[in-house]
């Protein structure tokens, strides 16, 4: 069987949708609260399911029947102030999966972040090296986290230390896809639009504080679901491909390419306000990001990525305007 840890979330349940359309055993290690988080599991076979705070038993339970380890659970919010408790979800616990798999043989991928990058000054290269990571100025403490965790992965490879046969941390970038609708205010622009847009109403992006940038061409690198998890089943399939991947389309787009895309897939005119971004976001707000595909490809996955305009009319036909929008 295999583990997904939040693997009731956006791309934890597309995961498991995944692996359960190719006849494998899921368990959910997941909470799944009051809300309508558990229609992303709703139409797939579901092997089992766990709490958090009763992994470790059920990893000491059931270790022999372990396939592997998919650690998507994060704290996910680039807004969460309670550091505290990104320490325990996004270190803690991903540094016990580590060493339960390193001890066990167990492959164990996980979720990265683009977060790591910060502002970019550093660039988009998923370089391995520790002096590369040591260079990383991720903008908020979940960034940070990501970053913390992919550079003692990385630092204990380079001792020398005992690690999971396969192991892989994913730097996803800006995903939107099937599922993410519980996800309130961290969900993508495509989801939180869509049903102005169809209604012939205006969309509001931000205004721009970047002279290099006009209002709603801040850019980034807007990636299919589908691609994210489609990366990551080719690296189960191919047990000998380790190491920290960005997982993206390769291809910055603005806002405003977005917003248009949305408008077109709903068979409507683009219509865009701009306001005024928070004070509070300012300092801390990501004005370019494109994901350099170049260690993934090297790695030996050649699929194409998704384009923003298809990926946009595919979410929107097969999803959003669907009466059940749930994968």
């Amino acid at each position: 069987m295999t583990i997904i840890t939040g693997g009731a979330g956006f791309i934890g349940s597309n995961i498991a949708a995944a692996l359960a359309a190719r006849g494998e055993e899921v368990v959910i290690c997941d909470r799944l609260g009051h809300d309508d988080k558990w229609r992303n599991l709703a139409k797939h076979l579901i092997a089992g399911f766990v709490t958090p705070q009763d992994l470790p038993r059920y990893l000491a339970d059931n270790a022999a029947q372990v396939k592997a380890i998919l650690h998507m659970g994060a704290i996910s919010a680039t807004t969460e102030t309670d550091v505290d408790l990104i320490v325990d979800t996004n270190i803690k616990l991903s540094t016990l999966l580590w060493n339960w798999c390193a001890h066990r043989g167990v492959p164990f991928l996980y979720a990265s972040s683009a977060a790591t990058y910060g502002d970019g000054a550093q660039g988009f290269s998923d370089d391995n090296d520790p002096a590369a990571l040591a260079r990383l100025r991720p903008l908020n403490a979940y960034g940070w986290s990501k970053l913390a965790f992919d550079r003692h992965v990385i630092d204990q490879i380079s001792r020398g230390r005992r690690h999971p046969p396969q192991w892989a941390g994913l730097r996803f970038f800006n995903a939107y896809g099937p599922n993410e609708y519980h996800k309130g205010e961290m969900m993508s622009v495509v989801a939180k639009n869509h049903a102005i847009a169809a209604a012939g109403g205006r969309v509001r992006l931000f205004r721009s504080y970047h002279p290099d940038y006009a209002d709603g061409g801040q850019v980034r690198d807007f990636v299919h679901v589908r691609d994210a998890v489609n990366v990551l089943l080719w690296l189960l399939d191919h047990p000998g491909v380790s190491g920290i991947f960005n997982v993206g389309s390769g291809q910055a787009r603005s806002f405003n390419d977005l917003m248009t895309a949305l408008y077109r897939a709903v068979g409507r005119e683009p219509a865009i306000d701009y306001i005024e971004m928070p004070e509070s976001l300012r300092p801390r707000y990501q004005y370019f990001t494109q994901a350099d595909l170049g260690r993934l490809r090297a790695a030996g996955y050649c699929a194409p990525m998704t384009g923003l305009e298809e990926g946009v009319a595919d979410y929107v036909q097969h999803f959003l305007s669907q009466p059940d929008p749930y994968r």
